[in-house]
């Protein structure tokens, strides 16, 4: 099968600074529970991970498709792009939890980084865009193509602002990554309404009190 052409038509522009860190965070936080003892994964396959990218905005349906039978008639090298898209997140997470708790970041977590996003270099194409030039995907000719995407999307994070934003969820039992888009730079939680919720009932517990009639047990 030949592959699929780029999805964003000539000329389009790329996904802007907010749209990026969405991304970069949800694909960070396919795994959770880090720091338990019952870790949750979610990009268990090559099929999960494209299917991943296709809830994303990521990928689209075509290219998605192309991924798919791609990975299923080359299960070993489906297999270990699986295992780079792990190693990207990963060392995201590194990158993230590194500045979360005001450290900079190890040189082995910016080589990697610098590795993914020099590999994703190579399979973009430059396009026109209002005077300037862009970079935008190539075609979707590569089991890495999920993976390449993500490591643009998160260059383009990590170069700009908005990474001064990301914050990981204060509850222990969370530890999701968000971007803090309060003025003040002060939000605690990923869901205020599920996180923030059941920390100030523990909190409200552990001082000796009872919830209220409704409140969750």
């Amino acid at each position: 099968m030949a592959p699929v052409g780029t999805p964003r038509r000539a000329g389009s522009a790329l996904p802007d600074a907010p749209e990026d860190a969405a991304r970069v965070m949800a694909f960070v936080n396919t795994l959770s529970g880090r720091d338990t003892a019952a870790p949750r994964e979610r990009l268990t396959s090559y099929e999960a991970l494209v299917d991943w990218a296709r809830a994303k905005g990521v990928v689209p349906d075509a290219a998605a498709d192309w991924l798919r039978g791609e990975g299923r008639r080359h299960p070993g090298a489906a297999s270990r792009a699986l295992a780079r898209a792990c190693e990207l997140r990963e060392t995201l997470h590194a990158l993230f939890a590194s500045l979360d708790q005001g450290r900079a970041p190890s040189a082995a977590v910016l080589a990697t980084l610098a590795d993914h996003l020099g590999a994703a270099c190579t399979r973009a194409r430059l396009v026109p865009f209002e005077g300037t030039l862009q970079w935008a995907p190539g075609p979707t000719s590569s089991l890495d193509h999920v993976s390449a995407e993500m490591a643009r999307a998160a260059g383009r994070l990590v170069t700009s602002a908005e990474l001064t934003r990301v914050r990981a969820c204060a509850a222990q039992d969370c530890r999701w990554w968000f971007v803090d888009e309060t003025k003040n730079r002060s939000r605690r939680w990923c869901d205020m309404k599920v996180c923030g919720n059941r920390e100030k009932l523990r909190r409200f517990r552990a001082k000796g009190g009872s919830p209220a009639k409704g409140s969750p047990a």
